[in-house]
């Protein structure tokens, strides 16, 4: 039995080289369609991934209050979009002064800049570095893990200690094979003491996290002085349960906090890290089912190509069929060979394709700087749909070939 697989294959790879022209157009049409449907869900798999671990070091038990809510209605008859005002400095301040929800811990931040110049001695960054004023929570309510040191104290905060913490990427150039813990950097003429390096991150968006400065808050506040900063609130309880009567409470004190009467609406937005990623979720859902269709589309039509191919093959070999028959091949055999050589084009088609897609969701993820992750699901359907497709579009051919009448076919020229 094996040998007889053997064989067929063997007959369908020279059947193939015979007409090696017609045979690549073939396996290129559905290479094509298996390369939509594996390159986009390898790209929609590394975006995923990405920011889905990105949120999800937040905790599910994390949310926060900012100026806008994740998505923002599209305006409609006209209408201006509402402008929200920012969340001010007295804002968070009075925020944390009144929300006293149990098992809870408020943190605060703000960007300072994302073009900053780090000194150390005489060596310097290029001003990309991004500098954020934070207080002693932002870690944890962040995900964000300590490598070396450690995190700011709720002294250094509250004595606006000239410390700070710093990315990763900072070994690489600053402090190359050296410790960086203790060390003093300059920031726009004001020394800080490195007290900690942070975890890498990677980057977002091309949003680098690892480029890094985190300083006091009220030391920030000091250094940048725009009477228009927007802070971040972040809200982390202890226990998920108690998170809905987080939130609530939270609502409740920041209305307090903005002056609002009871029928106006929230000027701010509250977002949940879990909320995020479902909303993630249903966008790459919808680009996924995208795939699947360009996929089909373009499959479908590769199998019409692969049908036609097949077609003409059995007409050019009629004489061989009519030998094959008049020597003791059954209608099963000849069928048979047919089909293997629909398949095995079907299938040098989906190697193709698949190759490409990786390759394709590979450079996605390495020029976006994205977490790439093989999309399994695609790769096995690519290579079920590109069976189906021969089994399809050989059965008439191989049905065709079958039932030859061997006398007429050795009569053909």
């Amino acid at each position: 039995m094996f040998s007889l697989f053997r064989e067929n294959i063997r007959i369908a790879l020279d059947s193939i080289k015979s007409q090696l022209l017609r045979t690549i157009l073939t396996i290129i049409i559905i290479g094509i369609g298996i390369w939509a449907l594996v390159g986009i869900l390898s790209a929609v798999k590394a975006l995923e991934n990405t920011i889905s671990s990105d949120f999800a070091s937040m905790g599910a038990n994390t949310f926060n209050i900012q100026r806008y809510e994740f998505t923002v209605n599209s305006n409609r008859g006209g209408e201006r979009k509402k402008v929200n005002p920012i969340i001010s400095y007295d804002n968070i301040r009075e925020f944390i002064d009144v929300y006293q929800y149990p098992f809870s811990q408020v943190s605060v931040s703000f960007r300072g800049t994302s073009g900053a110049e780090v000194k150390f001695e005489s060596e310097k960054t290029d001003p990309e570095v991004q500098v954020y004023g934070v207080n002693e929570n932002y870690l944890e309510n962040t995900g964000t893990k300590i490598d070396q040191g450690r995190n700011f104290t709720i002294f250094d905060i509250q004595n606006n200690a000239k410390v700070c913490l710093i990315g990763a990427d900072f070994t690489k150039n600053l402090f190359k094979n050296d410790n960086p813990i203790g060390k003093t950097i300059s920031i726009r003429g004001v020394k800080f003491k490195i007290i900690g390096l942070l975890e890498s991150k990677g980057s977002t968006f091309g949003n680098n996290q690892d480029l890094k400065v985190l300083i006091p808050i009220q030391v920030a506040r000091g250094i940048y002085t725009n009477a228009n900063i927007n802070y971040n609130i972040s809200v982390r309880v202890d226990d998920k349960e108690m998170l809905q009567g987080a939130q609530d409470e939270a609502i409740v004190k920041f209305r307090n906090v903005r002056g609002l009467s009871p029928v106006e609406e929230n000027n701010f937005g509250l977002e949940r890290s879990d909320d995020l990623i479902n909303r993630i979720g249903s966008i790459t859902g919808a680009l996924e089912i995208a795939a699947w269709i360009i996929s089909i589309i373009t499959i479908l039509g590769s199998s019409i190509a692969l049908m036609n191919i097949m077609l003409v093959s059995v007409t050019e070999r009629t004489r061989e069929i009519g030998v094959r028959k008049a020597l003791g091949a059954k209608r099963k055999t000849i069928s048979t060979q047919f089909f293997m050589e629909t398949i095995v084009i079907g299938q040098l088609g989906s190697v193709l394709g698949i190759l490409l897609g990786l390759l394709t969701g590979w450079l996605f993820a390495y020029f976006t700087g994205f977490d790439f992750g093989l999309p399994w699901t695609a790769m096995i359907g690519a290579t079920v749909i590109s069976f189906v497709t021969a089994v399809i579009a050989g059965s008439y051919p191989a049905t065709k070939a079958a039932k030859l009448d061997p006398i007429e076919s050795l009569r053909y020229e």
